[in-house]
């Protein structure tokens, strides 16, 4: 049997990482984001990389460390608000960028993980996502031709996983990160709690263990909360 678990994320990482590699990272916001991987490919230096993710994290936290870094070459994303570094790049023309509505950025990822090439979808069409796309007519209506996507690497975060890389995904932070555990050349997840191989209800597994590589279980997760401020608090006010 193939030992799987690691003991810290460059252990996990070791013999995986080279520039110029296409990394798919979980997480939505700050929620779910393999926080313990991603501060290891920052020590790493791995640069040139193209990043496929919902956003780039924040200014100082989840993936806006490596953007901050300037180890990131390319970002496939839905979302790239609460960034003033993403922005700045992108308008200097430093960091390219390719973007996607959110539901079809999912359906991409899963695509690639299922080994479909392409998908037509009515997402995007007459729209900047579509230029450059092939659209087709079916039943008298437009579909925009979307192609699957794959990794070099695939970076997970869970909840919960065995020695075998079962994982359990919490609520919202179950995100993106099981297509993209699918999706990858090579799959590594970081959990909160490791347990013994055979403790996780098989019903309530919601990433099989053949899709995971690596598995090691994070520390110090910080398990940042995004707020949006529309108006003054009333403290402030007085």
């Amino acid at each position: 049997m193939v030992n799987k678990v690691q003991s810290g994320a460059a252990e996990a990482l070791a013999g995986v990482l080279f520039n110029g590699m296409t990394i798919m990272a979980g997480g939505f916001g700050l929620c779910g984001i393999p926080e313990n991987l991603i501060a290891a490919i920052r020590l790493a230096g791995t640069r040139n990389l193209t990043v496929v993710s919902n956003n780039c994290g924040t200014d100082d936290f989840g993936l806006g460390v490596l953007l901050a870094n300037g180890q990131i070459k390319k970002m496939i994303s839905s979302y790239v608000g609460e960034n003033k570094l993403f922005e700045k790049l992108y308008l200097s023309g430093e960091l390219e960028l390719e973007f996607n509505p959110q539901g079809t950025l999912a359906e991409r990822i899963r695509a690639g993980g299922a080994g479909v090439p392409a998908f037509f979808t009515k997402t995007g069409v007459g729209t900047l996502a579509a230029e450059g796309k092939e659209v087709r007519d079916f039943d008298g209506h437009a579909y925009v031709m979307e192609r699957g996507l794959t990794a070099d690497l695939s970076i997970v975060k869970a909840w919960k996983g065995d020695g075998e890389g079962n994982l359990v995904f919490r609520k919202t932070a179950r995100n993106f990160n099981p297509m993209m555990a699918t999706a990858g050349k090579i799959t590594v997840a970081e959990v909160e709690i490791m347990t013994a191989v055979g403790d996780l209800d098989p019903d309530h597994i919601h990433t099989p263990g053949i899709y995971v590589d690596r598995i090691l279980q994070g520390a110090a997760y910080e398990k940042h909360i995004e707020r949006e401020t529309t108006r003054p608090r009333e403290r402030e006010q007085a």
